[in-house]
């Protein structure tokens, strides 16, 4: 997901998606442990992902 796509949702929304996404880390973390994950590069996309709406949300918070 891009930055300029997370600009275009609302708070709300980018907090829902912030939860959908720790919860997906949550389980490629476990299937790593488990030796049971096949794409591995995953787990650096979901993370940068959180990053990005982390980001925007902080952004947001400043510019009010």
């Amino acid at each position: 997901m891009k930055a300029k796509d997370i600009k275009e949702l609302t708070t709300a929304e980018m907090l829902e998606k912030e939860k959908g996404y720790k919860d997906e880390l949550f389980n490629l973390r476990f299937q790593l442990a488990t030796g049971q994950l096949e794409n591995t590069a995953r787990l650096k996309q979901v993370r940068k992902n959180i990053a990005r709406i982390k980001t925007v949300l902080r952004q947001q918070e400043l510019s009010k």
